[in-house]
């Protein structure tokens, strides 16, 4: 079995260096709003650099959940979590490209895994049986928040593909609430034709560039509990 990709960000070394100026502003605070004053500035400079400096796209997933960074022993803990959540996706869903960034969570499932009826918000059958196995895992894992993004090629007019984009992410939060799983947990975002991942210039290109993305990120509860909270 292939195990899933764990990245290290080198970022993040740098923004914690750029964030040492600003602690002295929270150093009254408790520990808890130290560490989401620091998590979401962390995530801010890190989402910065990654929106100017990579190539490729696929960075709104990774954006995510470097915005809710909680570092520390907290973060250890979580980190713990996502490292046993993302083995069970990958054990349940496999073909599932699973990534884990910082505390969190990267899915992609391309347009073999998810796909549509022609020009449609659709799913087709095979999308149905993969989201299956997908909320089987969240639905056993259900400290966590969901942010789910579609994607397009870029045939077609901008604007349009957008709305094909909302439409598909919001197709996909819908089939997952019909599976169980609490509108509350997730998110839907349509990104249109903005965040590449292959050229477009090829049929195979295209096609990879048609897919839905997830970030999965602890939710307040498994924050709490990481921290020693009730």
């Amino acid at each position: 079995m292939k195990n899933f990709k764990k990245t290290n960000i080198a970022a993040l070394l740098l923004s914690s260096a750029l964030l040492l100026t600003s602690c002295e502003a929270v150093q009254n605070a408790n520990n808890q709003q130290k560490g989401t004053a620091i998590g979401v500035a962390a995530g801010a400079v890190i989402g910065g650099i990654l929106g100017n400096n990579i190539g490729k796209g696929g960075n709104a997933p990774v954006g995510a959940v470097l915005g809710g960074v909680v570092g520390g022993v907290a973060g250890n803990v979580i980190g713990a979590k996502m490292d046993k959540q993302a083995k069970e996706i990958e054990q349940t869903l496999p073909g599932a490209e699973v990534e884990r960034v910082g505390e969190g969570i990267k899915i992609t499932l391309k347009e073999n895994m998810v796909n549509f009826g022609f020009d449609s918000a659709d799913l087709t059958s095979v999308a149905k049986a993969n989201l299956d196995k997908l909320a089987t895992v969240l639905i056993n894992n259900p400290d966590t928040n969901i942010n789910i993004y579609g994607h397009t090629d870029d045939k077609g007019a901008d604007a349009y593909n957008q709305t094909l984009s909302e439409k598909r992410a919001n197709a996909v939060k819908n089939y997952l609430i019909s599976k169980g799983i609490s509108s509350s947990r997730m998110f839907a975002m349509g990104m249109g034709e903005a965040e590449p991942i292959a050229s477009n210039t090829t049929d195979a290109g295209r096609a990879e560039n048609r897919r839905v993305e997830f970030a999965i990120t602890a939710n307040e509860k498994m924050i709490n509990e990481s921290q020693g909270g009730n």
